[in-house]
């Protein structure tokens, strides 16, 4: 999709926003991008059918069916059901509610049609938000929301439906959590972090499981990297969690949208309490867990099964997220998670004891620091941790500093380009000695200043800290030839001609600001 319609797309229902709080405002976006896709993909499905049926060389050729029969045919749900295909009912269809936009109880059609939608689709159940009766919207506004997202390009397929509605979904979710600032972190984590956790643990086939998936994002970017490399979605099982009521319904209409299937347990529920997947045992852990939160602990987690290498801090969670992670990994699986620096580091209550029992233990693969400014919600500090239970390169732990390499793309926000997560991949693919055909990096080598696998036992040296930083050394400078005394002798005269130069301007400036009776 053109980024230039995306951006006037976001910028007009921008405006519409008035007065509402984003956090608000962003429900009923999305929701309505939602309803517009499931009518879409409904209407390219039966006009695929229709033809099909029509078609004396296809396998739904309905003979000499009359136009009555072919119309009952067009309603069986079967034909949509095998395609993925959500049914959608004639009052709840997209052009129905555009011819009443300008009604004054738009607002009450659009519910009347997601609960439509609802019941003709149990996997739906529970799902849809219906808050558009009681919006706060101006007069008018919503019908020209409503207006807004009609022009949003119609797929003839319900393939091209699902992309290019997907794309805005997922545009307008990156940019609602940049206008949310603080909290908009919650539900989103920003895109060049997502891929670089997918681009490192490499998912394929197996289950792929998120303990706090806030929108779904980990798993739309595991299916683009899944189809990207020759395999299929339904190569992967889908399981999440996700503790916020309203985000875990952007999470399930998000997946919706791309046509993966997924399990996000029975309700939204805090993951250590009342955890929605208990016997799972996942090939890929993905996570972006809240940093440092410290109201986690409950008393029935005392002694649970998960603490297997020390009981967390009760004022801190991040041990309990990292561990409650290597709980749930088959044992030739691999987990990804997002933390705060000070994860690699702390010694407060029994963090700095866990981490040496996770690293004695050998399940500490790849620690990559990260540069700032990558977030939407905080600037502190954050790393990747990278954990498997049956690690291909034994005895070390392979560190990255990727603190130097991102590019700015605003005056407070910064990215990993897409060359830098291959370098950081394929620099992992080849130090676990599998690397891809035709990647940019075949052969490990430790590169001062960005990458170095290190041995156990000097990481158990610097009291089983993790930060690249202490390992990989500084960037080696390229010598110029030049011999150091001639080089201070050069650096001292220009240091000298400068400081004098500085020392002409602030006479010049003195005398100027004395001229207009400011002496000092």
């Amino acid at each position: 999709m053109n980024a230039d319609f995306k951006k006037t797309l976001w910028a007009t229902a921008d405006k519409l926003r008035a007065n509402m709080d984003a956090a608000e405002y962003k429900h009923l976006v999305l929701g309505l991008i939602f309803l517009k896709y499931v009518s879409d993909t409904f209407a390219a499905r039966r006009a695929e059918v229709a033809a099909r049926l029509t078609d004396p060389n296809d396998g739904y050729y309905y003979g000499e069916a009359g136009p009555e029969d072919l119309a009952a045919e067009l309603d069986d749900r079967d034909y949509y059901r095998e395609a993925n295909v959500f049914w959608v009912p004639q009052g709840a269809r997209w052009e129905t509610l555009r011819n009443l936009a300008k009604r004054p109880d738009i607002g009450k059609h659009i519910d009347d049609s997601l609960a439509l939608i609802e019941s003709e689709n149990p996997k739906l159940k529970g799902i849809l938000d219906k808050r558009y009766a009681r919006t706060q919207l101006p007069d008018g506004k919503l019908g020209e929301l409503v207006d807004l997202v009609s022009t949003i390009g119609f797929g003839d397929t319900p393939d091209a439906a699902s992309d290019m509605l997907g794309q805005v979904y997922e545009y307008f979710l990156g940019m609602f959590a940049n206008a949310e600032g603080k909290r908009g972190g919650q539900f989103y984590t920003p895109a060049s972090i997502v891929k670089t956790l997918v681009a490192v643990l490499d998912p394929h086939t197996g289950k792929v499981y998120d303990p706090c998936c806030g929108s779904g994002g980990m798993f739309v970017q595991s299916k683009k990297f899944i189809e990207s490399h020759g395999g299929k979605k339904d190569d992967v099982s889908i399981y999440g969690q996700e503790s916020n009521p309203t985000t875990w319904r952007l999470a399930a209409m998000n997946l919706a949208i791309r046509g993966i299937d997924f399990n996000l347990g029975r309700e939204p529920a805090d993951t250590f309490v009342r955890n929605q997947h208990p016997d799972l045992r996942a090939d890929f852990i993905l996570a972006n867990p809240p940093f440092n939160i410290s109201d986690w602990w409950h008393p029935s987690l005392e002694g649970d099964a998960r603490w297997v290498y020390g009981d967390p801090p009760h004022g801190n969670a991040n041990t309990a997220w990292l561990q409650h992670m290597l709980h749930h990994l088959k044992p030739t699986g691999r987990a990804g998670i997002v933390l705060a620096n000070g994860s690699m580091s702390s010694s407060q209550n029994n963090e700095g004891q866990i981490r040496a029992a996770m690293v004695d233990a050998d399940v500490v693969e790849v620690m990559i620091a990260l540069p700032g400014q990558l977030f939407f919600n905080t600037q502190i500090p954050a790393c990747l941790w990278f954990l498997a239970k049956s690690k291909k390169r034994k005895g070390e732990v392979l560190f990255i500093d990727a603190r130097k390499l991102a590019t700015m793309i605003s005056r407070v926000q910064g990215e990993l380009t897409d060359e830098v997560i291959d370098r950081i991949a394929t620099t992992v693919a080849a130090w676990r000695g599998g690397p891809q055909t035709g990647a940019s990096i075949t052969i490990y080598e430790d590169h001062p200043g960005f990458c170095r696998s290190v041995p156990l036992a000097e990481i158990a040296q610097h009291g089983h800290v993790l930060t690249p930083g202490r390992y990989v050394g500084a960037e080696a400078v390229e010598d110029d030839d030049e011999a150091f005394a001639d080089k201070i002798v050069k650096l001292t005269e220009k240091l000298g001609e400068q400081m004098a130069k500085g020392a002409e301007l602030d006479a010049v400036i003195r005398a100027k600001l004395g001229g207009l009776g400011y002496e000092f």
